[in-house]
């Protein structure tokens, strides 16, 4: 598996590589994960001094490869780590390790689909190539770069090119194939494998030097998560401001991302009844959201949302057994489908308020059922130990 953004969950996101390698290590294969030095995403960095340091990861064996270290996920020090990511994996010994019968590209960068397709050929290994996030699309419709770019442009041919050359294309994203086909798949390659989460890991609340979140409020609506710009949380604010007179609900903000400190300095300006928090580790997670008496998650009402949308908040929502506010027009709805919350249009900040108002009115069996509906669609549908298991099916 080759993912230079591959954390664990002793250092930090994303998480996805991680716990599909080592459920397909408890499924009886041998997997070396290829992974970058460096991540904004990353809370713990491996230190080491030579161009790969090799170490075993819960049954996976992690080949970290050393990346430049950037400021923000925008830095131009980042798309240099792309290239020297790909450039440092034609020094690798490929003597030391044993013949792949499958190599996994997962995106965001897909650079290494060139890499990989070498070492397809050479060892008559099966080549499959996972999209997280559509590229260049994303950068083009979210990050407003233009498509003739000389670096998009490269990207595009990028993409193309995986497509065609891949024995199996994963997307995370349900309704991607379309846009994929346009641009060279064979329909017969896709593979529809989403996000997920280990129903068994951290149930137990850890509540080690946690704040008190639900302090003098009755009701608590929260959000724990990246504080960037794709998850539209100024509609939030909008909506603690528009509530502000409600006394007895409170709104919390628990994370850190690029938007932070512009957040923070709005929050203080408002007067409403909304805090910002720190990020938590991984292990505290259900812990905070154990706090909460409403999930809140939301997103911008933008095209690029037409393939669909598979945020691994949703699902940690969801084990928590907390319902959830979807604010979406994504082409695809967790929550409807569910059954476990209100989902209302996306950017709408009076419709987060009705939702926030009814869910507080609803009756403690109400929540009950929609609490049961959320679990039970996470177990049953995004846990890490079936989608390893669709996974095996492709090698």
């Amino acid at each position: 598996m080759i993912n230079q953004y591959a954390g664990s969950k002793y250092h930090g996101m994303n998480y996805r590589s991680f716990y599909i390698g080592r459920e397909l290590v408890h499924l009886g294969y041998h997997v070396r994960l290829f992974a970058g030095s460096f991540s904004h995403l990353l809370r713990s960095l491996p230190t080491f001094e030579d161009r790969f340091k090799e170490e075993n990861i819960d049954g996976i064996d992690y080949v970290w490869v050393r990346t430049l270290k950037y400021t923000g996920s925008k830095s131009f020090r980042r798309t240099i780590g792309m290239f020297q990511f790909i450039w440092n994996l034609l020094f690798l010994k490929l003597k030391s390790f044993e013949k792949p019968d499958a190599i996994v590209v997962s995106s965001i960068s897909p650079l290494p689909i060139l890499n990989a397709y070498f070492w397809s050929r050479k060892y008559k290994a099966k080549l499959i190539f996972e999209v997280r996030d559509i590229w260049p699309l994303s950068l083009i419709e979210l990050g407003n770069v233009s498509r003739f770019h000389p670096f998009v442009i490269f990207l595009q041919w990028i993409e193309n090119f995986a497509y065609r050359k891949s024995n199996k294309v994963i997307s995370v994203l349900p309704n991607a194939l379309e846009h994929m086909k346009q641009h060279g798949l064979d329909a017969s390659k896709f593979e529809y494998i989403p996000n997920g989460i280990d129903c068994n890991e951290n149930i137990q609340a850890n509540t080690e030097q946690l704040p008190d979140y639900r302090k003098n409020s009755s009701f608590v609506v929260g959000y724990l998560g990246t504080l960037g710009i794709a998850n539209a949380l100024d509609y939030f604010i909008d909506a603690a401001i528009s509530l502000k007179e409600e006394k007895n609900i409170s709104f919390v903000l628990v994370g850190k991302g690029p938007e932070e400190e512009r957040m923070k300095a709005r929050i203080e300006k408002t007067k409403a009844n909304i805090k910002l928090f720190p990020s938590v580790k991984k292990n505290q997670v259900q812990a905070v959201l154990s706090q909460f008496d409403v999930c809140y998650v939301g997103w911008f009402d933008h095209p690029l949302y037409r393939f669909g949308i598979s945020p691994n908040k949703i699902f940690d929502y969801m084990l928590s057994g907390k319902p959830i506010i979807h604010s979406s027009n994504a082409s695809n709805d967790p929550i409807k489908e569910a059954n476990c919350g209100i989902s209302i249009p996306a950017e709408d900040k009076d419709a987060i308020v009705h939702a926030i108002l009814e869910m507080k009115s609803k009756s403690k069996n109400e929540i009950e059922i929609m609490s049961k509906n959320g679990i039970a669609y996470v177990k049953n549908k995004h846990d890490y130990s079936q989608l390893a298991m669709k996974y095996s099916t492709l090698f």
